[in-house]
């Protein structure tokens, strides 16, 4: 695909986006086992709720041509369909450990040098759309949201140790694991949103800015985990923006290579279950995890069995192990700042090496200085203000069924609480009052306003002529040149959008005319003057329901928030997997 001939290279199998990735067995494919410890097995765990999709390509066509990484270079070829070897390994563990140890790992300029070197750097977005500013907090601070990516490659030679199914070395990469982490603009807290991989959504146009190939924006829902190979991490970052609109500053992609030293390297991280459990089914599959009731400190590939447990937790599904991944990430967490661990100067400048030799980072914070600065601004919040979350969805049907969509309404309300800088944790999360615009409004009657109708959604029809009615509440209110449009704008809450600040005290008189928070005026590149989009909240009635805002501050029960200090939490068994 414009590529020259010595790039260009032939697989026999590659997994669709829906196969097996980084929750799978430890050594599946090629005979590889390792000797020690009886919960270590040569096994093949399923895929999440999905099955596996049978066409080579995406969506968009783009398929074969898509990028593939081995020895830092890009290749292209057709997507093989077998199965994995790999693990889901729980990105907060490398992550997380990355970016609070690297700064205290190097003792010295040129190891530090050293380090910089093993860092691997791309480009923070491939997508054709700017990122909006941060919304600045009264103090003129602002936010920090990290994008944490995992990537399923095995483009190296230990990778490939740990996963075997040779077929499968250099295959298309996936994210497997997405995750923002979100510091709030005082650093008082955070909130660390996962996005299940199966979750199907629109792909964005993306330009891969080594090579100049372009993926054009997908017409059809597809994978989220495929936008790995639409360029690379940048095409990712685009496609959480595409999807939520939060501005992400940075990001961390990283395999699995290094995180088996790491595991080990914490000395043990408790966990619990509520029953006897061993992962395993009537026909061989399952991670092999076995504990016993109550809790067990966990280390080393007994902690990768549990970051990849399905079978054995709640009701089998994807959704359950990333509930039990956060359990863990808590945990650990937890360990870390007893100061009890990690202690030998040595070990740790060992964790840094791993670490940094298996990061590509965005070209930002393309060296260990920077990695220290972000570490030094996590560590200032307090583990009883983190806060993990699963972005709300529900199942899709028929041919999509066991892939996930995002839950109407409540994904909204999540990212919008993300992108306002509320805490999940509803510690002070009342939002202060907008400020008025220092713009005063023009008279109703000399504001141009286009009423468009947002009430549809993926589960509901929109309300016939809404528009029209909402441009007729405006023009009673003296706003004549209200006008409807009939173009359809899907939206869970109502929102006014204005382009500049010019229009911003305009937007907001129109907001209180009709009873719309003032916090619903955002601004917005995608219209060209003051617009009211009537949204999912707004379907009937002539004036704003106040239940619509009364909850805007709560984090969803759907999102299954767990709190950085919570001791007690305790994984449910599946039925069928005790002993």
């Amino acid at each position: 695909m414009g590529q020259s001939t010595d790039r260009q290279w032939e697989r026999q199998r590659v997994p669709h986006a829906g196969e097996l990735g980084w929750d799978d067995s430890l050594y599946e494919g090629d005979g590889a086992g390792r000797a020690g410890g009886e919960n270590v097995t040569a096994t093949t765990e399923e895929s999440s709720g999905s099955s596996a999709g049978n066409g080579d390509d995406t969506a968009d066509g783009s398929g074969g041509s898509q990028r593939a990484r081995k020895g830092g270079r890009r290749r292209t070829g057709t997507r093989p369909r077998s199965r994995r070897g790999k693990r889901r390994i729980l990105l907060w563990v490398s992550s997380a450990l990355a970016l609070l140890l690297l700064g205290t790992a190097g003792a010295g300029y040129l190891y530090f040098r050293h380090l910089d070197s093993n860092l691997k750097k791309e480009d923070l977005t491939l997508g054709d759309k700017p990122m909006a500013d941060h919304k600045v907090n009264s103090a003129g601070q602002t936010p920090l949201n990290i994008l944490l990516i995992g990537s399923d490659a095995r483009d190296s030679k230990a990778n490939q140790d740990l996963g075997g199914a040779k077929e499968t070395f250099g295959g298309l990469p996936l994210a497997d694991v997405q995750m923002l982490l979100h510091v709030s603009a005082d650093r008082s807290n955070m909130s660390v949103v996962s996005m299940p991989r199966d979750t199907m959504l629109k792909m964005p146009k993306c330009t891969d800015t080594e090579t100049g190939k372009v993926y054009p924006a997908s017409t059809v829902d597809v994978q989220t985990n495929e936008s790995l190979g639409r360029g690379g991490p940048g095409c990712t970052v685009a496609t959480w923006y595409e999807l939520t609109g939060i501005p992400i500053d940075h990001f961390m992609m990283i395999d699995f290579a290094g995180v088996v030293s790491m595991a080990d390297a914490i000395g043990g991280v408790p966990v619990c279950v509520t029953e006897n459990i061993h992962s395993r089914n009537a026909e061989g599959k399952g991670s092999g995890l076995k504990l016993k009731k109550g809790e067990s400190v966990i280390q080393g590939e007994q902690a990768l069995q549990w970051l990849r447990t399905r079978y054995g937790f709640e009701d089998g599904s994807d959704l359950a192990r990333t509930h039990a991944q956060h359990m863990y990430m808590n945990s650990m967490v937890r360990e870390l700042r007893k100061g009890a661990k990690l202690t030998d100067p040595g070990k740790l400048m060992s964790l840094a090496e791993a670490a940094t030799d298996a990061l590509t980072v965005d070209k930002g914070i393309d060296g260990v200085n920077k990695l220290y600065g972000l570490a030094e601004e996590l560590k200032k919040v307090p583990t009883k203000r983190i806060t993990m979350a699963t972005m709300p969805n529900v199942y899709g049907t028929g041919a999509q069924s066991g892939r996930v969509y995002p839950k109407a309404g409540d994904a909204e309300q999540l990212f919008t609480m993300v992108r306002d800088d509320v805490p999940l944790d509803g510690k002070a999360s009342k939002r202060k009052p907008p400020a008025e615009s220092k713009d005063p409004a023009a008279a109703p009657a000399d504001t141009g306003v286009l009423v468009r109708n947002g009430t549809g959604s993926d589960t509901q029809a929109p309300t016939q002529q809404r528009a029209t009615a909402v441009a007729g509440l405006l023009v009673a209110e003296g706003y004549t040149k209200a006008v409807s449009d009939a173009t359809l704008d899907p939206h869970e809450r109502t929102e006014v959008l204005f382009p500049n600040a010019e229009l911003e005290g305009d937007a907001q008189a129109v907001a209180k005319s009709l009873g719309i928070p003032v916090s619903s005026v955002k601004k917005s590149t995608d219209v060209s003057g003051v617009t009211l989009v009537v949204g999912a909240d707004w379907r009937t009635g002539d004036a704003y329901p106040k239940s619509a805002a009364k909850d805007e501050d709560k984090t969803p029960d759907t999102a299954r928030a767990l709190n950085g200090a919570d001791e007690g939490q305790c994984m449910e068994v599946q039925p069928g997997f005790t002993w």
